[in-house]
């Protein structure tokens, strides 16, 4: 399909860092916080299409923007300048633990994640006992959220994402999910969710896995774009300059 399901013009954001110095004053060593303020843009006029169905990897060193991106195309960020324009409302992060309501319970969650997604009650209904056995929560599904450890919480993210299939698939770092057997199946999973029409967008430090997996890479530094085009070119380039 030549549309594009994204397409993105100058986007920037900007963090405001706070450092804070402590310095002892007087005999009983009484601390006075200072707080010194800096600008910090996590994306830097960044600018991209994506058309329906590509798999596109997104990579950099740990501070480059990816993060924030991602969570720009799934909507829980915004930027504060530029344009975003995304041809679906069926877009899934999938990332470790996020997306949650601590005091709701593992299945509510899975409601509140499958509606946003525009799913119906009934098509979550459906999925609903796949997902908890995917899972391998069931004996703690009833509980909260927040009792949950991150472990927990990863394995029931990537089960949501994994089994509501959504139009759009955003992927965060999530390949080592879980002990070995569910990183197992779990991959097994995501292999079966890239080959198809979907359109996938993942963030990955595994060279490997993105040059089998993606059609194009994004190499993000500094919050600007450094090179994009065809994978094995763009991870050959990354990995000569990272040696």
């Amino acid at each position: 399909m030549d549309k594009n399901i994204i397409e993105a013009r100058n986007l920037t954001l900007e963090y405001t860092l706070i450092k804070r110095t402590d310095l002892k004053r007087g005999i009983m060593g009484a601390l006075k916080k200072h707080s010194e303020k800096k600008k910090f843009k996590a994306l830097n006029d960044v600018s991209f299409e994506i058309k329906h169905g590509k798999k596109i990897g997104l990579i950099g060193s740990n501070g480059s923007g990816k993060s924030t991106l991602l969570r720009m195309l799934a909507g829980t960020m915004a930027q504060d300048s530029g344009e975003l324009k995304i041809d679906t409302e069926s877009v899934s992060l999938m990332a470790l633990g996020v997306g949650f309501e601590g005091e709701l319970s593992g299945r509510e969650n899975i409601y509140i994640n499958g509606l946003l997604l525009g799913y119906s009650k009934a098509q979550i209904d459906e999925k609903l006992e796949e997902i908890i056995e995917f899972s391998e929560l069931e004996g703690f599904i009833e509980n909260p959220i927040k009792t949950y450890s991150s472990g927990m919480k990863s394995k029931l993210s990537f089960a949501i994402a994994a089994h509501i299939e959504p139009e759009l698939l955003l992927i965060d770092e999530i390949f080592s999910v879980g002990d070995a057997k569910f990183r197992k199946k779990s991959e097994a999973k995501i292999m079966s969710l890239i080959h198809d029409e979907r359109t996938v967008v993942m963030v990955s430090h595994n060279m490997g896995i993105l040059e089998r997996l993606c059609d194009e890479v994004i190499w993000l530094e500094k919050g600007k774009i450094k090179m994009q085009g065809e994978a094995k070119k763009v991870l050959e380039e990354y990995k000569l300059e990272n040696k």
